[in-house]
């Protein structure tokens, strides 16, 4: 990181993640310390998802070295403690900036987005996905390159693009992008905001959601008024399950699941 400072690199970003095998809460407070000590310009914190039946690497890990939910939990409390000690702005699902870093900024001025490669303060933009598995983002669809070399490199020999999959967004797609976006960047909705932009009746165009957002309402996650959505302080440490309310596709996985339990 000195080097990186001496060289001239304006943003150092450094990833954290908690939950891993043998990991505990004492060391993982000796690695907050230290990162905070060598003050990176942003931090992503990630907790640790353990899916061996996707990933064949992770079937080598015993389960029993993994800490419990407690201590996953006590790890990224932790975290969100030191990191605002230190000085540090939440800006959203886990990620913090020093004040006066670009991210921070927007975040001030209302100017945050996220996309495909998370937050930043750019304007909405589109992306091309270059690579293996790259995914990219053109208008209101989404694309997803060819997961192996043989197959990408098969496309661009015969001339075609290697895209695998993609989704061209409905309506609806875009209604609730721009809900859940307001949601994760700003941590709040204005209900006008959105009839304006996308000429529908926010109330009852979402009244299912609404409802569903009355128990985090009562867990204490968020405020719903007349006006709009506000996420609360401690909302804030659950900012993807107050946004995840208004996934369509993921509450229809929900209920798949829940079908396929009973059948």
């Amino acid at each position: 990181m000195a080097a990186a400072r001496v060289m001239g690199f304006k943003s150092i970003n450094m990833d954290l993640i908690g939950g891993l095998p043998q990991q505990a809460s004492q060391s993982f407070d000796r690695t907050l310390a230290q990162l905070v000590q060598l003050r990176p310009d942003c931090v992503a914190l990630y907790a640790y998802d353990h899916l061996p039946q996707l990933f064949k690497p992770q079937r080598r890990i015993d389960v029993a070295a993994l800490p419990d939910a407690n201590a996953r939990i006590c790890m990224q409390m932790h975290a969100f403690s030191a990191f605002q000690a230190a000085g540090y702005v939440h800006i959203g699902m886990g990620q913090f900036a020093l004040p006066n870093h670009a991210l921070a900024i927007a975040k001030r001025q209302g100017r945050l987005h996220r996309d495909l490669q998370g937050y930043n303060s750019r304007p909405d933009a589109d992306l091309i996905g270059l690579g293996v598995c790259a995914i990219g983002k053109l208008c209101a669809s989404y694309s997803q390159n060819a997961k192996t070399l043989d197959a990408y490199y098969d496309n661009l020999q015969q001339g075609r693009l290697p895209v695998a999959r993609g989704l061209a967004l409905s309506r609806d797609d875009l209604v609730r992008r721009s809900v859940i976006m307001a949601l994760v960047c700003q941590g709040q909705l204005d209900f006008e905001s959105i009839e304006l932009g996308d000429l529908i009746d926010f109330k009852r165009y979402f009244s299912a959601e609404l409802e569903m957002l009355g128990g985090l309402q009562a867990q204490g996650l968020a405020e719903v008024n007349d006006t709009g959505i506000q996420v609360t302080v401690m909302g804030c440490y659950f900012l993807r399950e107050v946004a995840m309310v208004f996934d369509r596709y993921l509450q229809a996985d929900r209920t798949r699941a829940k079908l396929s339990l009973i059948i």
